[in-house]
């Protein structure tokens, strides 16, 4: 699976798991106001590009609810569809900052917090930060932070959390997944600047542009969205926000502010996704006050853009798994075929509903992250391969109401601008790749439109750009079919910088919710024992094999939400029908009535 020279040829496979240890180079792989003085309010969106977690909770839901309800889920289904792919709120109202705060000042008080049935003491912290803090007079920021307490009376080194993104929220959280560390540390999270805090750098004009009406990936489309990310640069730009001080290195050193304010000596680190990126330059920064580094789905340096060998890859891994699903390939002998021949030949239509195929791939990609949705995807991909195109309408009609509110944009940009954004590379050759059907749709929906317009970020200096030793001791944990992050790129590329790294490559899962998920006590125990002692127990590994099988799939959903609509309509029409007609009726009786007297 690695496929790399770097590994040597003994492994260690655990006993009764699909779990190996290999040794590389001595490294064991096994929405708020724009014054900053006003009380930090806010919604916290989704993780950028991770919806499909959110389709995985709908899908779970409908299994429960179709079994006793079907009438009242039919009638209700579109909006619950829409509703299951958007961000849940979880609004946290933190304390403003003084009128006349001056920079690294912090305000803070301590409220209850409650996790489940348990009661915790939480500190709800505001800490005033210069925007560029090597200018004197910066205009300032302030930035919330939340400090859940241990229960313990001496607690280890603080956990620090780095959620998924960017563009995304860092203070919004599973809290039961943050309860497992508190027996033993405190749990922080600081906001992201650029999404959590005073300054947000929102981009409605590119929310806009990238619904992508008609043709998403076609040349007006790309036009519309380059243009669109020029006006949200030029509009933020003339409210005096410098965008050259939203990237990761900015962030690192607002949670160093923190990490200073609250005192702590040196801290833990637990990043997912995107923020994995920020531990990995957080060691690389500060190295001494880093204690040990856990992370979960992994981004090394330049993998904020995708690969389209890499995911071609990973569908014909899932086209193999399929083939050993006896009922699977009776559906389709070969899933990879399938997928070619539907992404080749997508209709433009299923009765009244457009099908648009660059919405479509990117849809399909995103909900490739997760085996959950995945099994979905297949589903109705070899269902369009027989005739049946509901599904990919229903893909094509949720990307409308997912992608371009799936989180902050201007922040996005920031990050991924800073730190891989490559000039010299024609993304637009990534929409039709040779001899890759899917290609690499989120490369040419957030780097296609680079031609006509782009986020004025100055790179980051070459040292944050390129890998680097490191000396932290590290903990990656990986999904071997993880489309967003693979663990390849880990393994060839991160790990070796790691002179105290391990890698743990779960088989058959996918993104950070199926590492946490797929089998939650084994990755929790992992995690808790590597904190403690720097080995992570996996006495817990046992591998879930991946599941094909789909109750209700987007075919079947759009079918049945279609269906509900129709009869709705002629209900109605039926009532309306017997209204009319027993006012007549009553109209000429009354006339009779008057006629007789």
């Amino acid at each position: 699976m690695l496929g790399s020279s770097l590994v040597e040829p003994a492994r260690s496979r655990f006993e009764g798991s699909d779990y190996q240890l290999s040794m590389i180079h001595g490294s064991w792989i096994l929405k708020v106001p724009e014054n900053p003085r006003a009380p930090l309010s806010f919604v916290a969106p989704c993780h950028m590009f991770d919806t499909s977690r959110k389709a995985v909770e709908f899908v779970q839901r409908m299994d429960r609810i179709l079994l006793v309800r079907p009438i009242f889920v039919i009638i209700l289904l579109p909006s619950l569809f829409v509703m299951s792919f958007g961000c849940g709120s979880n609004k946290i109202v933190f304390p403003p900052a003084p009128k006349h705060a001056v920079a690294e000042q912090v305000v803070s008080e301590a409220r209850q917090f409650e996790i489940g049935s348990d009661t915790l003491t939480a500190d709800f912290g505001t800490i005033t930060v210069p925007e560029n803090r090597a200018k004197t007079g910066s205009r300032l920021l302030s930035i919330p932070f939340l400090r859940i307490r241990s229960s313990a009376r001496t607690p280890e080194e603080p956990i620090f959390g780095l959620a998924g993104g960017p563009g995304a929220s860092n203070i919004s959280r599973d809290w039961n997944k943050a309860s497992t560390f508190l027996p033993e540390h405190d749990f922080v999270l600081v906001g992201y600047r650029g999404v959590d805090g005073s300054t947000i750098l929102d981009c409605p004009e590119v929310a806009e542009a990238i619904k992508g009406d008609g043709d998403l990936f076609g040349e007006e489309s790309m036009m519309r969205i380059g243009r669109s990310w020029n006006a949200s640069a030029q509009r933020l730009t003339a409210r005096g926000i410098d965008l050259d001080r939203y990237t990761m290195l900015e962030t690192i050193d607002d949670n160093e502010s923190v990490r200073k304010a609250l005192g702590y000596e040196r801290i833990n680190l637990l990043s997912e996704s995107y923020g994995t990126r920020v531990a990995y330059l957080y060691g690389l920064r500060y190295p001494e006050r880093i204690h040990r580094s856990a992370m979960i789905a992994v981004n090394p340096p330049g993998h904020f853009v995708w690969d389209s060998r890499m995911i071609d890859t990973q569908l014909r891994q899932y086209a193999t798994l399929w083939s050993g699903d006896s009922a699977m390939s009776l559906k389709s002998p070969d899933l990879y075929a399938s997928m070619r021949t539907v992404l080749n030949t997508m209709p433009r239509r299923w009765l009244f509903f457009p099908i648009d195929p660059g919405k479509v791939k990117v849809t399909t990609f995103t909900l490739l992250f997760h085996r959950n949705t995945a099994a979905m995807v297949f589903d109705a991909y070899v269902a369009a391969e027989r005739g049946d195109p509901s599904g990919l309408a229903l893909m094509s009609l949720a990307y409308n109401y997912v992608v371009p509110s799936m989180g902050t944009w201007g922040d996005f940009a920031s990050k991924a601008t800073s730190a891989d954004f490559d000039s010299a590379r024609d993304f637009r050759r990534d929409i039709e790749p040779s001899g890759m059907p899917l290609g690499s749709p989120m490369n040419v929906l957030a780097w296609g439109p680079t031609a006509y317009g782009r986020w004025p970020t100055q790179r980051l200096s070459e040292e944050y750009r390129q890998l680097r030793r490191s000396d932290v001791e590290t903990l990656l944990l990986s999904g071997n079919l993880d489309f967003s992050t693979p663990a390849e790129f880990a393994t060839r590329e991160l790990l070796p910088c790691l002179t105290r790294g391990r890698q743990i490559i779960l088989s058959d899962c996918g993104h950070v919710g199926d590492v946490w998920n797929v089998n939650a006590a084994n990755t929790r125990l992992m995690l808790t024992s590597f904190y403690k002692t720097g080995v992570p127990d996996v006495s817990l590994n046992s591998h879930v094999p991946m599941d094909f099988r789909v109750s209700w799939g987007f075919p079947r959903i759009a079918k049945a939400a279609v269906g509900g609509t129709v009869l709705i309509v002629f209900a109605l029409a039926a009532l309306i029908l017997r209204f009319v007609l027993k006012h007549r009726k009553l109209a000429a009786q009354r006339a009779l009535g008057s006629t007789c007297t």
